[in-house]
């Protein structure tokens, strides 16, 4: 398992499906962060790094990619000690940004039946992790060629996306 730097500059993270990194002093730099789901831990030192952007003011958003949940959580562990994941309300600020989302995270791709469901991390009150979880809203933001998802499908993922990030910017609801 990995942490990758984005650069914000560049095409959005969210909608890319492989990203060539600058180098890990992005973090340092503002810059958003992607989680990549291989099964090995992380450094110590990228631990150190990823907590100290993210207790800085940086943002994380994790999308369960069917089966990282385990190793997912595990290194957020090691990342925020004492700082759980807790489970967001359908209420939760972040489910209407720009667009409305009465009843939480979408469901864009099914794989054990179970609901969409989103957890996330707080310092201070501020959110530090989102974690979509059993919706794979990643699936429908990739082109149509790679996950045929219903275009209804691929809409939802790409509004909760812009939710994400403008929650991710700006912390409350829109106007």
């Amino acid at each position: 398992m990995r942490w990758h730097p984005i650069d914000r500059s560049s095409t959005p993270a969210w909608l890319l499906d492989e990203l060539e990194t600058a180098g890990r002093e992005n973090l340092d730099a503002g810059h958003a962060a992607r989680y990549d789901d291989k099964e090995e831990a992380n450094a110590p030192a990228e631990v150190e790094r990823l907590r100290r952007y993210l207790t800085g003011g940086g943002f994380l958003w994790c999308d369960d990619d069917y089966g990282i949940d385990t190793s997912f959580r595990r290194e957020l562990e090691r990342v925020l000690p004492g700082m759980p994941l807790v489970e967001l309300p359908f209420n939760h600020p972040v489910f209407h940004q720009l667009y409305d989302f009465p009843r939480g995270l979408p469901k864009i791709h099914e794989h054990d039946g179970g609901p969409a469901r989103a957890f996330a991390a707080f310092q201070d009150g501020r959110m530090v992790v989102f974690y979509s979880y059993d919706t794979d809203l990643g699936d429908g933001l990739e082109d149509a060629g790679v996950h045929p998802d219903a275009p209804e499908k691929r809409d939802q993922a790409l509004r909760m996306g812009i939710n994400i990030v403008l929650y991710a910017m700006g912390g409350s609801a829109l106007p």
